[in-house]
């Protein structure tokens, strides 16, 4: 099993939700956070004021599926988060170990 974390632009989620959907990817775990990379911020202007915003909002996606699936699933975050720009975000892959559903005790890949 792998876990997919996805750090994109807030405005893209709705076309990842769907192109994961499309290939039958129905659970997922979505966060607000806020970082930078490359991007270092930017500065705005408030009541007169130039102030340095250091941290800019992205979404984390989080999602746990069979390993056979990871290839495809970063090709369709990929497609589906580009927008060309720079900070359209980064996508990790790791290992699972183990998935324990809670309610039910089963484990493995029948858990997910």
């Amino acid at each position: 099993m792998k876990k997919i974390e996805c750090i994109i632009k807030p405005f893209k989620l709705e076309d990842v939700k769907e192109a994961l959907a499309g290939m039958g990817i129905s659970g997922m775990t979505v966060s607000e956070v806020r970082g930078f990379g490359r991007q270092k911020g930017h500065t705005e202007l408030y009541r007169g004021a130039e102030y340095q915003i250091d941290f800019i909002p992205k979404i984390k996606i989080e999602l746990v599926i069979r390993a056979d699936q990871a290839k495809e699933v970063v090709t369709v975050v990929q497609n589906a988060a580009k927008t060309g720009t720079i900070g359209d975000g980064k996508i990790f892959v790791y290992d699972v170990e183990q998935v324990v559903r809670i309610r039910t005790g089963e484990t493995g890949p029948e858990a997910l």
